[in-house]
């Protein structure tokens, strides 16, 4: 596991005992005996030491590890095991667990617009196979997980995550309901269904410590046969007792076009692509309006997309001018602090663009962003992948799910079980397209309480 970096943290220790610290012996040739070492290890590893260590310590350190790392623990001892039932654990977990900054990806099939729309297993449910499946992806080690989301029923895609919870939606056209579930423990809470009819439209979540903050944009129904982008409605509650269900409404910008689906959470806006001609939307939740950002070369971009890199609005797109003497190229622009000014900050390498543009063949790539990282996704080749590191101005490719091209293996953790699955991949992608966002996995969600206070008998949705 890497180390985290965090402030030194002393502790009182209810129990005084030396700790023998031994200086090894050499040889002739000055280097360590090994039975020396041994000895070291032996001390050090006297479980005489180590089981006189607080419990308050051990958890303390459990709740630094990584979600994979964790389940595996629960393993160990039966107090390991309850850990994630411990309410005052899970109290220190929310206290001192460092943010990670992963990516989900649902396998699913495309419809008219980018709203996903899950591609379910042909697999009956007696064969004990889920039928939504997430691959979690850790850009720090190259690693891939499998989750099962089993309470999820028929008929319900995800389109968001925030505060470690992932967002589901009805497909059906209508009044959308809306699921948030936290796959790593199992659990799921019901929203109240919206007000207005819609058909696919675009969803942004937002969760920090003592507020939720959900918005639902465009696609409103204005017959059975006829859909417009016309409106948008806002969910909101906080700390202080203040909410908002469904309750606030506001008109969206004329000749708005809402292809890709989704939306991009940043300092209080939130912030989708606009279509024909390209621009960027921006709501502002506070004031509940919105306002239109004209983006940048906006005549030359292709496959543009919204990401939110370092708490600052990206945009990534592939610049074409046929026209000019300009090289092709993949370029980032950060939106800068003004709203409306946009700043170069990375450019592909050219020899890396040369090899990427050959294996997308104008085919079009999806990017979702997360923290210091951004992730591109050639569509319909979902085993090539390219991760950029804003941090160390890194190119890499991803190596591909495993888990796509073998349905028969079972190397998943979540939901108590300990399996996973780390390291080098080679296997082929068994077809279909990934879509994702940014997902931090987390044991508990800061906003717990408050959603359980709008937790209804919970119906199955068909």
């Amino acid at each position: 596991m890497e180390a985290f970096h965090h402030a030194p943290i002393s502790f009182h220790f209810p129990y005084a005992f030396p700790i023998p610290t031994p200086t090894p012996t050499t040889n002739f040739l000055g280097t360590p005996n090994s039975s020396s070492i041994n000895g070291m290890i032996n001390t050090w590893m006297d479980s005489r030491i180590w089981s006189r260590l607080p419990h308050r310590l051990i958890d303390r350190i459990i709740a630094f590890l990584p979600p994979p790392a964790f389940f595996r623990a629960r393993a160990v001892c039966k107090r390991f095991y309850g850990l994630i039932y411990s309410t005052h654990f899970l109290e220190l977990y929310l206290q001192v667990s460092p943010k990670r900054n992963w990516f989900i990806f649902f396998k699913q099939k495309v419809p008219r617009n980018n709203i996903y729309k899950n591609m379910m297993n042909s697999s009956s449910t007696n064969s004990g196979i889920c039928s939504v499946e997430g691959y979690l992806f850790d850009p720090d080690n190259l690693s891939w997980y499998r989750l099962s989301f089993a309470l999820i029923p028929q008929g319900f895609s995800p389109v968001s995550s925030s505060g470690g919870l992932i967002c589901f939606v009805s497909d059906e056209s209508g009044s959308k309901n809306i699921l948030l579930c936290n796959p790593l423990v199992g659990s799921i809470i019901p929203l109240p269904p919206t007000l207005r009819p819609r058909l696919f439209p675009s969803i942004g979540l937002t969760i920090t410590n003592t507020s939720i903050d959900l918005a639902v944009a465009g696609d409103d129904l204005i017959s059975p046969y006829a859909v417009k982008n016309l409106t948008t409605e806002s969910f909101h509650i906080d700390g202080n007792g203040f909410y908002s269900i469904w309750g606030t409404t506001s008109s969206l910008p004329r000749l708005c076009s809402f292809e890709s689906g989704k939306m991009v959470h940043v300092q209080g806006r939130f912030y989708c692509m606009n279509f024909s001609p390209f621009s960027v939307l921006s709501y502002d939740i506070g004031t509940n309006n919105w306002c239109k950002i004209q983006a940048p070369m906006r005549r030359f971009l292709r496959s543009p997309s919204l990401v939110e890199g370092n708490g600052k609005v990206v945009l990534v797109a592939a610049v074409e001018k046929s026209k000019l003497n300009v090289p092709r190229s993949l370029r980032l622009w950060a939106l800068q602090d003004c709203g409306t000014m946009w700043l170069e900050i990375e450019r592909m390498p050219q020899q890396l663009y040369v090899q990427f543009a050959e294996v997308e063949n104008g085919q079009g790539f999806n990017c979702v962003g997360h923290g210091e990282y951004v992730v591109i996704m050639i569509k319909n080749n979902s085993d090539k992948a390219l991760l950029f590191d804003f941090c160390k101005k890194r190119w890499i490719w991803i190596p591909p799910c495993p888990f796509l091209g073998n349905n028969n293996i079972n190397l998943d953790f979540g939901g108590g079980s300990s399996n996973n699955y780390c390291g080098e991949f080679g296997v082929g992608v068994g077809g279909g397209e990934l879509h994702g966002f940014g997902y931090d996995p987390r044991l508990a969600a800061p906003i717990g309480a408050l959603l359980d206070q709008l937790t209804l008998p919970f119906q199955s949705f068909n």
